[in-house]
């Protein structure tokens, strides 16, 4: 276990204390991939393998897209909360596909805060096979929300 994930637990249970929510962090859909926390820079990056399952094969025998674009997305959330301090949610995550990755291999995504603001968040990732070939890049903006909306009110942050 890399010595950074003691930070990211610290962080997270520092975060679940701030936004006073019961919303799971990370989500279930985490869990369902299977995922590991590898390595986190407070508020700057995160990296997260996920093993590619033959559940998540397409007919072509690899990944599917879907799966892939899943897996940066359950790595931008997490890195939002925590570099945003609060609840975000997706605006977009566009994926760019380089190549297959098959069932066996380990799918490694690291996401990167590129900047924040008070209102949005803009983030790309990288994912590598397990011989660090680039399998698909990704970017996504996410909103900042409130620590009310986060309770169900829908009103912006300012």
């Amino acid at each position: 276990m890399h010595k950074s994930l003691d930070q990211l637990e610290k962080e997270f249970s520092d975060l679940a204390s701030l936004i006073k929510t019961n919303l799971p962090i990370p989500p279930p859909c985490f869990a369902t991939m299977k995922a590991e926390f590898i390595e986190y820079e407070s508020r700057k990056s995160l990296t997260v393998a996920f093993p590619v399952l033959p559940e998540h094969l397409n007919p072509g025998g690899t990944m599917q897209g879907g799966f892939i674009t899943a897996a940066f997305d359950n790595v931008f959330g997490p890195l939002s909360y925590l570099a945003a301090r609060g609840v975000c949610t997706s605006i977009d995550i566009h994926t760019q596909f380089v190549r297959g990755i098959e069932a066996g291999d380990t799918l490694t995504v690291t996401a990167t805060v590129v900047s924040r603001g008070t209102g949005t968040t803009y983030m790309t990732g990288e994912a590598l096979n397990s011989a660090r070939k680039l399998v698909a890049t990704a970017s996504t903006n996410l909103l900042i929300v409130s620590k009310k909306e986060a309770s169900g009110d829908l009103t912006r942050t300012r």
